[in-house]
């Protein structure tokens, strides 16, 4: 089974291609250009470089959300034009899930953070299952469903556990003052290659989905952004202000 594997939820631009346990191909950019000008050539270059047929492919997987919502729009629309062209169905793989594959078997507590601003992170806790042995796999299992809350929240919910934990994301270097003070349990964060996004990751999740049938329709295909955009809270802060108003007026 091969996928093709799309993030742009976050600061970083990934792709991979992935055939049943083999990475075919990866490439990420975090650096300075728009997803919009980076996301679609990226996924051109490698297909060539990997000499990819498109007919081939069973899937294409992406970060459904949350995240960046020029990120998720982007990578949205990009997925769901190469599912209708390919006649292939999508599969959405929550984006907080996705990045704690990035450690894939630690025994540690996983909990990545990604920066949602207005004081607020897109976070979760997550560790792995073993199963069996010879050989020994693990299923990824969600401790605290992904959310928008504070840091301090999630903090908080990470001491109770009272585990080591692994922190990676974004979120990390907003918040590493933060946290050295409010979190009670060991901690670390994670290294360079493992701290954001990889569409690999994402693969990874999206092969136990297709076996599941968690999957849909390009056309069904919707990003999940957890809270409102900024122009739809200023919307919504500038309806209920005029209805106070004219309550205050009656």
């Amino acid at each position: 089974m091969k996928i093709i594997a799309i993030d742009s939820s976050g600061l970083v631009a990934s792709v991979a291609v992935v055939e049943d346990d083999i990475l075919t191909g990866e490439y990420n950019v975090q650096y300075k250009k728009t997803h919009s000008q980076t996301l679609l050539p990226m996924l051109h270059e490698l297909t060539k470089m990997v000499e990819l047929d498109l007919k081939s492919v069973d899937a294409i997987a992406l970060a459904k959300g949350p995240g960046s919502f020029t990120g998720l729009r982007i990578g949205s629309a990009t997925a769901k034009g190469l599912g209708l062209a390919m006649q292939v169905p999508l599969v959405e793989i929550p984006t907080l899930d996705g990045m704690a594959c990035n450690l894939y078997g630690t025994d540690k507590l996983v909990c990545p953070i990604m920066d949602a601003r207005r004081n607020q992170v897109y976070t979760g806790i997550y560790q792995f299952v073993k199963q069996g042995d010879s050989p020994v796999s693990y299923k990824l299992n969600s401790l605290v469903a992904q959310c928008a809350v504070s840091i301090d929240d999630i903090a908080g919910k990470c001491n109770e556990f009272g585990k080591e934990v692994i922190f990676l994301g974004d979120g990390v270097p907003v918040y590493a003052k933060r946290l050295s003070e409010v979190v009670q349990v060991p901690y670390s964060f994670a290294p360079a290659h493992m701290n954001r996004q990889r569409a690999a990751s994402f693969a990874t999740l999206a092969f136990d989905y297709l076996k599941n049938g968690r999957f849909v329709t390009a056309r069904d295909h919707a990003p999940e952004y957890l809270r409102l955009s900024q122009a739809e809270r200023e919307k919504a802060e500038k309806i209920s202000t005029e209805i106070h108003t004219e309550i205050m007026s009656t």
